[in-house]
């Protein structure tokens, strides 16, 4: 299995996935171009639970999904959503005290009710697909989350010096990159049809927005944005093949 990843499944993963020393630079950029993969391998773990649960109880069933997801991914991202939401609200449009705030460990009342409406979300909408075959979605949301991860990093200054997400931006290999974007851009519709155009027009929209919104804020991303992006990326196409 290629380094680089093995980088991502470690990173991105809570799977038994265990490096014998730090990555070079440039390995942890390759990382990067296996982020989709990683996401479609968490949609496959999730669409075999799925169908193990059988014919549970679908509220059950639905938190199970849910918590499975979270467990899979250690709430990284999740994590950073925490901090994003304490920080752009805390920081009153200001540049240097939103990236402060994003720094403090501690967690404030916004974090906690942008989780609790994020995760509430994704029950409702797993609990809405499991009667209409919610196979596509877990495929999907995985995918375009991570996806969207190698596309914020391609395109987006990485705003805080040092440390492992300024090394993920400078040693990304853009040619590769906008080859991989490119692949998972025409897969969604091959192979998921109306479901995956769908599901692609609104990740695309959803990280222009956000992309904008960041870049206005902050001039770039951190690694606490980039998690932020990718729960939300997971969540908006959750909800919308539900509906």
């Amino acid at each position: 299995m290629p380094l680089p990843l093995l980088i991502a499944l470690q990173f991105l993963t809570r799977l038994p996935i265990r490096l014998p020393g730090m990555p070079e630079s440039a390995q942890l950029g390759r990382s990067l171009l296996w982020y989709p993969l990683v996401g479609l391998l968490l949609g496959i773990l999730l669409v075999a639970l799925h169908g193990l649960l059988g014919d549970a109880p679908a509220p059950l069933h639905a938190a199970l999904l849910l918590a499975a997801w979270v467990g899979l991914s250690g709430a990284l991202h999740l994590d950073g959503l925490a901090d994003s939401a304490d920080a752009w609200v805390g920081g009153f449009g200001d540049r240097e005290r939103t990236l402060a705030i994003m720094k403090d460990p501690r967690s404030g009342p916004i974090a906690v009710v942008v989780l609790v409406v994020v995760l509430l979300l994704k029950f409702a909408a797993l609990l809405a697909l499991l009667g209409q075959g919610a196979v596509a979605a877990l495929l999907l949301a995985p995918l375009l989350g991570r996806g969207a991860l190698l596309a914020l990093f391609l395109v987006t200054p990485y705003v805080r010096p040092g440390g492992l997400g300024q090394a993920l931006a400078e040693h990304l290999p853009r040619k590769a990159a906008r080859m991989v974007l490119l692949g998972v851009a025409a897969a969604c519709p091959l192979l998921f049809g109306g479901a995956g155009v769908l599901a692609l027009l609104l990740a695309a929209a959803l990280f222009l927005w956000l992309r904008h919104c960041l870049l206005a804020r902050l001039g770039g991303t951190t690694g606490d944005t980039a998690g932020a992006l990718l729960e939300l990326v997971e969540c908006a196409v959750v909800v919308a093949l539900a509906l």
